[in-house]
Order: C-alpha cells, then structure tokens, then sequence
C-alpha cells in the first residue's frame, strides 16, 4: 500500500492525444457532438460546409505556393465543423493538425503542442507559433486564441433541427404508416396491450382483429365498432413542417448562406445573389483573415481571392460601369480635366 513512497523520483509516463486511442475518442466526440446540438450530421449543415470547403478551394491565392488547393478545402471545412484550423508549417508543404494545445502571452499563442494523424498511429511535436499556420474564426474576447464553429454560435437552432430530424426519423421507423385497425372494445387489457405492440412496423395494410364475442350486452356489437380507423399519425398538427423549415433557413444563415438559395423554385438572379452573397460577407473575409495569417507567419506579402474565381459579382453591371468610366473619362480629356482627379473625386482607387 506504501510503495508509492519509494517510488516517488519515478517520472510517470504518460500516452499524448495521438493514436488510435485518440481516433476512437474523437469519432466518440464527433458522434456525441452530432447529436446534442451541433448538428454536424444533418444535410443542411454538410451542404453549408461544402459550399465553404468549394470555395475556398478555389481562391487565388498569390505569394505563397504552400497554400494549395487542398489545403484550403481541408481550412474550409475545418473552420466551418470547428472554427479553427491549425497546420504545421514545414518546407514540402502545410501538415493538418487533427489536435492541438497551446499556451498563450498576451493574450496571442507562442507555443503549441499539435498531434497529426498518420496511417499507423499519430505523432506529437511541440512548435513555436512561427512554425504554425492558426486560422480562427468567431473568436471570443475572454478566448480570443480560439475559434467557434457558426453552429456553436446557434446551438439552439442546431438543436431544434437535430431533434425534429430524429423525431421524424423514428416516426417514419416506427409507426404504422398507411394501417387501418377496427377497434375491439370487448377484448380484455392484456390481448388490447399485445395487439398494441403488433402494430409497430404494420405498413400499408389493414390490420383486421375480428373479435370472438359478437355478442355484447345482450346484442350485436355495433356497426360503428367495426369502422376501420387509420393509425398514421397526424404531424401536421405539431407543425413539423414550419419547424423544419424555420431551423433549416436559420442554420443557413448562421453559416453566411441565403436559405433561397435551396428552394425549389430558386431563379437564376437568385442563385447568383447567393452567391455573391456567401463569397462577399463570409468566404472573403476568413479568405483575408488567412492571407494576414500567412503574411505573417510565412514572411511573404499573401494574398487570397474568392470573389473572381467564383464569379461572385455582376458582370453585366460590371460591363456597364467600365463603360460608363470609359465614356466619362474620354469627355474629362476633352474639357480638360485630370483624369486622375476626377477618380478621386468619386472614391474609385
């Protein structure tokens, strides 16, 4: 019982977040997650990360050859799912880190400790913040070292659509859509109970219990007894529907994406709103968020596109305005006047 005292100057090992123990922990992490309210497992929410991990994979990106196409689309998905993406920095390219700890002062990491996955087992390194690439998004002030995922920003939205889905999901599993029963009021509790549990997963079809007593107080059972009734359950009262809905726009918002842009009756004019939409206000900004990061960390002036290569902008407006300015600046020649000037005077750089 006392021989931890004599071997007290024994240092204790023990295994880092990397390995197939970790892998395990962390598909357990990504189930639990999923269904107490990030709703990672939804189509909704798969869709908004496509549309981030697509478009970033299509940035120009000009000054840094380390930033190719599949770095950003594993950046795009991983800020989308957690908010933050960390790599290694290293000479034949950026190495994903799949966990990582750090230690910060002032407030900004300088040092980390980051597992990578490899085939047969993970490694663990420690990295000054200069050897890794950190790109957070929706950081808070009491954190500002780490990022929050768009649906832990609305963990009530993404809860209300991960349970409706689950309730419709088990509906659909159990109930017995499309039966039909005739009620047998004369029948004891115990046959009532065990007719009960039959009915789960009786599908399109009539379920007939024809009953031994025809007699009941002191006469046939009633026509009305034997009226069929349907056993498929009524959601339009719960207004499964409109909570669907409501939760599936509200998780498109969360992630910069207009909900028009998945109706069914969408137009041309708005799917392409949309996208400006969601290259503008959302992929844009995390796009010069990680060229500042690169800048920065790389030691070359970075710089990171989304608007051109996804056509994020109106080309026949475009057309009209470089007209426009054609034809102002020829008359500003002919009067005389500074070409230069007169772009300042209506802000065009």
């Amino acid at each position: 019982m006392l021989g931890w005292l004599f071997k007290r100057d024994k240092i204790e090992k023990r295994s880092a977040m990397s390995g197939f123990t970790a892998e395990l922990m962390a598909a357990r992490e990504s189930y639990i997650a999923g269904r107490t309210g990030i709703a990672e497992l939804t189509a909704t929410a798969q869709s908004c990360v496509s549309l981030w991990e697509n478009g970033l994979a299509m940035a120009d990106v000009e000054g840094t050859s380390l930033l190719d196409r599949r770095s950003l689309a594993i950046i795009g998905r991983a800020v989308a799912l957690r908010g933050e993406a960390v790599f290694k920095i290293t000479d034949a390219g950026l190495v994903p880190c799949s966990d990582w700890d750090l230690r910060t002062r002032g407030g900004k990491p300088v040092a980390y400790r980051v597992s990578i996955s490899e085939a047969g087992g993970g490694t663990s390194e420690t990295l000054l913040a200069g050897e890794v690439l950190h790109l957070r998004i929706g950081a808070d002030p009491a954190a500002p070292w780490s990022g929050t995922a768009p649906l832990r920003r609305a963990r009530l939205t993404a809860g209300m659509l991960n349970a409706v889905e689950s309730a419709l999901a088990e509906v659909f599993e159990n109930a017995p859509l499309g039966s039909q029963v005739v009620p047998m009021p004369e029948q004891p509790e115990v046959d009532n109970e065990t007719i009960a549990r039959s009915f789960r997963g009786q599908r399109g079809r009539v379920v007939l219990r024809e009953s031994v007593n025809v007699t009941a107080a002191g006469g046939p059972a009633p026509a009305q007894d034997w009226r069929p009734s349907s056993l498929s359950p009524d959601l339009e009262k719960a207004m499964t529907r409109e909570t669907l809905e409501a939760a599936r726009n509200a998780i498109c918002g969360a992630f910069g994406v207009l909900p028009a842009l998945f109706a069914s009756n969408a137009q041309g004019p708005l799917v392409r709103e949309a996208q400006r939409h969601l290259a503008q206000w959302t992929l844009q900004p995390i796009a010069v968020l990680l060229a500042e990061e690169a800048s920065e960390k790389l030691g070359a002036t970075v710089e990171i596109d989304t608007m051109r290569p996804l056509q994020a902008f109106d080309a026949g407006g475009r057309a009209r305005a470089l007209a426009t300015i054609v034809q102002a600046l020829a008359q500003a020649k002919e009067a005389g006047v500074d070409p230069g000037a007169a772009l300042k005077l209506v802000d065009w750089g």
